[in-house]
């Protein structure tokens, strides 16, 4: 006889089959489902492009209208904000879709079980992709990387680099330090805060992950507590308000990562 069956929010996602040694989890499913909506939208919206907007390109250019105002406030001009407008809005729609599949009922209900130790577990097929950190990590990173590579396009890998390893600070004492002596001090200290920078850059790919995953993964297990309380009146409030924190998670990630972006590429020379 099978024994009582159980199922646990697990910090980790949960593997579901195997090609050769690689292992596909829930999450990397439910990930994959996410980008194959995306680009269904995509091409459905892209199909429908006329001169004269229907409803549904109406709503479109509605939404990426409101999108470019936001950005504009942190680009600080148009031309930047359309630039950096297909990246940003990937990511937020990648990540909003991620956020709300994770705690739509029923969802979790598809699945198999597994014996272990004399219990029964439910591993679900889907479960919200940035509920496991991997993912959250590999898009902080994703984000932080693109803004290298753009500041050392905008600036050229020798500023940029200065940036983090102030090689300058040390080749100008020689030249000046006749004419200011207090050279010999300052910039070995300007040298210093520099290399602060590469933790700063560090910090960004944790914040940015943890933030995601941990507001994420806070929202399904909240979800399944209640459930277990009341199956159907006590959860809808807060399957209304993690939808509501799904999209609010979405938008400061990706307003964060164009924040990145803008900065690294108005990087000034040192």
């Amino acid at each position: 006889m099978l024994g009582p069956l159980v199922k646990e929010e697990t910090l980790y996602s949960e593997p579901i089959a195997h090609i050769g040694h690689f292992i596909i989890t829930n999450s990397l499913l439910t990930s994959l489902v996410v980008l194959v909506i995306i680009l269904l939208i995509s091409f459905l919206v892209k199909g429908r492009v006329k001169e004269i907007p229907g409803r549904l390109q109406n709503l479109m250019e509605i939404v990426i209208e409101s999108f470019l105002d936001i950005f504009d406030g942190v680009t600080g001009s148009r031309e930047r904000s359309l630039k950096f407008a297909p990246v940003i809005l990937a990511l937020f729609f990648f990540i909003l879709i991620n956020n709300w599949i994770g705690i739509l009922p029923g969802v979790g209900s598809f699945g198999r079980v597994v014996s272990s130790g004399g219990q029964n577990f439910f591993i679900p097929y889907l479960r919200g992709g940035t509920a496991d950190l991997n993912t959250t990590l590999a898009l902080a990173t994703f984000g932080v990387v693109l803004s290298h590579i753009l500041g050392v396009i905008a600036s050229g890998w020798w500023n940029y680099l200065n940036r983090f390893l102030n090689f300058k600070a040390f080749l100008e004492i020689p030249k000046k330090i006749k004419s200011d002596p207090m050279i010999i001090l300052i910039n070995p200290i300007k040298a210093f805060v520099s290399l602060i920078e590469i933790v700063s850059e560090l910090a960004k790919v944790v914040s940015l992950a943890f933030r995601l995953f941990g507001n994420v993964f806070a929202g399904e297990v909240l979800l399944a507590a209640m459930s277990a309380i009341l199956a159907y009146a006590v959860p809808i409030p807060f399957i209304l308000l993690e939808f509501l924190v799904g999209f609010i998670q979405a938008l400061i990630f990706a307003m964060l990562v164009l924040t990145y972006l803008t900065v690294s590429t108005e990087i000034e020379e040192y």
